[in-house]
C-alpha cells in the first residue's frame, strides 16, 4: 500500500504544469496581448519563430486606381468612336476629306443633322471653338440650343424653330453664353444644305457671328437714325414700340454680364461676313459630294418632281427603327416620298434608288398578282390591309414578307401618305 501511494504520489508530480514566465519574472510588466487588444502591433512576418512569408498583397485602393485608369480608357476610346460616328454623317455623303478642308476654313460654324434622333451637332468649326470655349468633343451629339441661356430671346428661338421647320434660311441677331456663362451677342446665319437630286434636307449649317459691342452703342446713340438707314432690312415703327419689349426679354435674370441687358444690332458687314462665310461651306460641300454622286445645293432643286418632306416630318421618321416606306397617292403613279434605314438595310436598294419609284420595283417573276390586286383596292378604299407578299432584293435574292399597308390622315381627315410597314 506505502509503494502504491508513493507511486500516485509521484505520477501527480509528473502531471504538474511547468511554472509560467510570469510566476519566473513577477516584477516584469504584462506585455502580453490580449483578445480586445488592438493598439499592440503583430510582429514582422519575417520575425515569427524564424519563418519567412510572401509578401502582402497590393492595398484594395491600387486596385481601385487600375479598375478607374480601365474605366478612364473605356471612356475615351467610347468618346473617340462616337466621335467618328458624327464625322460619318459628313464623310458618307461627301467624302473621307471633307472634315480636314472644313477645319481649314474661316470662321465660327457648326453642321447638323436632322436625320438623326435629337438633331445633333455633327460638326463644329475650330473658330466655334474660340468664339464658345467649348472644345469640339464637348459639341458633337447635342443640340445646338446648348449656347441658349436664361436671358436668351424666346421670339427669336421661335423664329429660328421655323425657319428650321420650312427649311429655309434666317438671320438673326442673338444673345448666346459661352462654356464659362458670359454671354455674347451673335448673329446667327442658319441655312439647309439640299439634296440636288431629290431635295431632302442633309445637313443645317449655322454660322456665327459675334457682334461688336460698338455696334449697339451707336444704334442707342443713333436711335432711329440706324434703324431708318437699315429700312430695307428691316421696316421698324417710328415710335420704336418693341424697344421696351426688348429691355424686358434681355434682362441679365442670373447676373452674368451687364451687356446682356441691352441688344445688339448687326451691321451690314456682320451679315455679309455671315453670307461669305456661309458660301465657302456651301463651296466646299458641294465640291467635295461630286466624289461620291451625291451633290448638294443652297437651295431645293426637285428634279424628279417630288416635293420633300418636311424637316419636323423626317425627323419624326427617322426615329422609328422598323422597315417601312412612305407613299403619295396624290402624285402621279404613287411614288416614294420617304423610305427608312432599316427598309434600305432590308432590300440593298439606296435611297436614292428608291425615292420616285412606286413599291412594286420591289415585285419579280413569283410575285402574286393577285396579292398587288388586294393591296390596290384597300388603297383606293383607303382602308388598312396586310398580307404575305414575296419580293426582291437589288442581288436579285427573295424574301416573304408580312406587309401592313394602312392611309395616314391629315388634320382634315383626308389620306395625306400610305405607310408600308415590313415588321
Amino acid at each position: 500500500m506505502a509503494k502504491l501511494a508513493g507511486s500516485r504520489e509521484r505520477a501527480s508530480s509528473s502531471l504538474q504544469l511547468p511554472p509560467s514566465p510570469e510566476q519566473n519574472q513577477p516584477n516584469k510588466p504584462n506585455t502580453a496581448r490580449t483578445r480586445y487588444d488592438f493598439t499592440t502591433v503583430p510582429p514582422s512576418p519575417s520575425t515569427r519563430a524564424g519563418r519567412s512569408f510572401p509578401p502582402p498583397l497590393s492595398p484594395p485602393a491600387d486596385r481601385s486606381r487600375h479598375r478607374s485608369g480601365g474605366r478612364e480608357m473605356e471612356s475615351s476610346a467610347a468618346a473617340a468612336e462616337e466621335e467618328r460616328g458624327f464625322a460619318a454623317s459628313l464623310t458618307a455623303r461627301y467624302s473621307e476629306w471633307v472634315v480636314e478642308e472644313l477645319d481649314e476654313l474661316r470662321g465660327s460654324f457648326l453642321l447638323t443633322d436632322p436625320a438623326m434622333p435629337g438633331h445633333p451637332i455633327v460638326y463644329a468649326s475650330r473658330g466655334l471653338a474660340s468664339l464658345t470655349g467649348y472644345p469640339r468633343r464637348d459639341v458633337l451629339g447635342r443640340n445646338a440650343r446648348l449656347f441658349q441661356g436664361a436671358a436668351t430671346d424666346r421670339a427669336a428661338v421661335a423664329g429660328v424653330r421655323e425657319a428650321v421647320r420650312g427649311q429655309r434660311a434666317h438671320q438673326v441677331a442673338i444673345l448666346n453664353y459661352r462654356r464659362d456663362g458670359s454671354p455674347h451677342w451673335v448673329l446667327l446665319h442658319i441655312a439647309p444644305v439640299f439634296h440636288a437630286a431629290d431635295g431632302r434636307v442633309l445637313h443645317f449649317l449655322a454660322v456665327q457671328v459675334p457682334i461688336a459691342a460698338a455696334t449697339a452703342r451707336r444704334a442707342a446713340c443713333l436711335g432711329p437714325a440706324v434703324f431708318a438707314a437699315c429700312r430695307e432690312e428691316a421696316r421698324v415703327e417710328e415710335e420704336l414700340p418693341c424697344a421696351t419689349h426688348w429691355g424686358e426679354v434681355f434682362v441679365d435674370i442670373d447676373k452674368r454680364g451687364l451687356e446682356a441687358e441691352e441688344p445688339r444690332v448687326a451691321s451690314g458687314c456682320d451679315k455679309e461676313k455671315a453670307l461669305s462665310t456661309a458660301s465657302s461651306i456651301f463651296s466646299a460641300l458641294n465640291r467635295y459630294s461630286k466624289l461620291t454622286g451625291l451633290v448638294v445645293c443652297g437651295k431645293r432643286c426637285d428634279s424628279v418632281g417630288i416635293p420633300a418632306l418636311s424637316s419636323s416630318l423626317n425627323l419624326s421618321l427617322g426615329r422609328i427603327k422598323q422597315s417601312f416606306v412612305l407613299t403619295d397617292r396624290h402624285l402621279p403613279d404613287m411614288p416614294i416620298v420617304y423610305a427608312s434605314d432599316a427598309f434600305i438595310s432590308l432590300t440593298g436598294y439606296s435611297r436614292e434608288e428608291i425615292l420616285g419609284c412606286n413599291c412594286r420595283f420591289l415585285s419579280g417573276p413569283d410575285t402574286s398578282v393577285d396579292v398587288l390586286e388586294e393591296i390596290s383596292r384597300h388603297i383606293c378604299c383607303e382602308e388598312a390591309c396586310t398580307v404575305r407578299l414575296l419580293n426582291y432584293r437589288k442581288d436579285g435574292s427573295t424574301f416573304r414578307d408580312l406587309l401592313q399597308v394602312s392611309p395616314i390622315r391629315n388634320a382634315s381627315g383626308k389620306v395625306a401618305f400610305h405607310v408600308w410597314v415590313s415588321p
